[in-house]
């Protein structure tokens, strides 16, 4: 039996996952021909030097011109833009399918742009490095990782099939979520941890900046930076989630503002009673926490989340260079 999904996929973005998405399509020869757009002459240039597309376009309706599939593997932001330009290109039975973050937004903003007869299956393969751009990408990167696919209701089962088909040939583990689900989760397990970890990393910069206004005005020099000298694992690994795509972020929180909110309330809760134990003295408040969280850990170990390639959803791939 061939190999072979489609015969020709656009692939709309380059960074990260688009990349990606196209070095294991072109390994496993799950497409006969890999058509890219992107932003920038450079990151087109760039794509067809690596070798992981066969044609490039500075039109994106020239890239999916016939089309079987067509990947968005930009920042969410411009989905609807996108979806706009590529509407009258797309032949009649293509699949338009995504990589974002967040999920309702992104049916809000596609769904209603596409023409009939155009099957939309949105999906969020969580898995990513704080890298980004063209050059990022490797074969690797979903396997064994989740691919959440969120079909809207009544979507063509044969199509849902193919998209989910492509990913388990990436090496995904693919689950099927309804999108409103799929925000409330991700708000907590992805967008929440990056909130913080961008706000811990803001907060350790502006102690640096304090400590060095201090040291100059007792006439001390500071060489080095503290924050940078003295990382430890913990602060390493924000400082590495805290690296990822600024754009890509900045669209998360804004198209799931609710999710990410109520779950932004939940965790300030949460913190005022660990303020208080520690305030108070409360040991055996705070190491049966630290007991339990360290479960929800070894949860994650054992069910294969905790690998090198999971570090951060610069995941998405949604490089606003791209």
């Amino acid at each position: 039996m061939s190999d072979l999904l489609f015969k020709r996929v656009a692939l709309i973005g380059l960074g990260l996952e688009g990349s990606s998405l196209a070095w294991v399509m072109k390994r496993d020869g799950l497409a006969g021909h890999i058509a890219g757009s992107a932003r920038t002459r450079a990151t087109l240039d760039k794509a067809m030097e690596l070798g992981f597309v066969d044609s490039v376009h500075e039109n994106v309706a020239d890239a999916v011109a016939g089309a079987d599939l067509v990947m968005l593997c930009t920042p969410v932001s411009t989905f609807a833009d996108i979806a706009a330009r590529i509407a009258p290109a797309l032949k009649a039975g293509a699949i338009v399918s995504d990589v974002g973050s967040v999920k309702l937004a992104v049916i809000r903003d596609v769904g209603p742009l596409l023409p009939t007869g155009v099957h939309f299956v949105p999906g969020h393969p969580v898995a990513g490095t704080e890298h980004s751009g063209p050059e990022s990408g490797f074969a690797e990167l979903f396997e064994h990782r989740y691919c959440i696919l969120t079909p809207p209701p009544g979507t063509d089962a044969d199509a849902v099939e193919r998209v989910a088909e492509l990913w388990r040939r990436a090496g995904s583990r693919v689950e099927f979520m309804d999108a409103h689900h799929h925000d409330r989760v991700l708000a907590i397990t992805s967008h929440l941890p990056h909130l913080i970890a961008y706000t811990i990393v803001g907060t350790a910069a502006d102690l640096e900046s304090q400590l060095r206004r201090e040291a100059a005005s007792n006439g001390d020099v500071v060489e080095t930076s503290e924050v940078i000298k003295y990382s430890a694992g913990g602060f390493r690994d924000f400082t590495r989630i805290a690296g990822s795509d600024p754009v890509m972020w900045r669209d998360v929180f804004l198209n799931n503002r609710d999710a990410v909110l109520e779950m932004l309330g939940r965790f300030v809760e949460d913190l005022t009673a660990l303020q208080r134990a520690i305030r108070w003295g409360e040991g055996e408040t705070l190491e049966d926490l630290f007991r339990r969280t360290r479960e929800v850990r070894r949860g994650v170990v054992e069910m294969g989340q905790a690998g090198r390639f999971i570090a951060t959803e610069a995941e998405d791939g949604e490089d606003p260079d791209v």
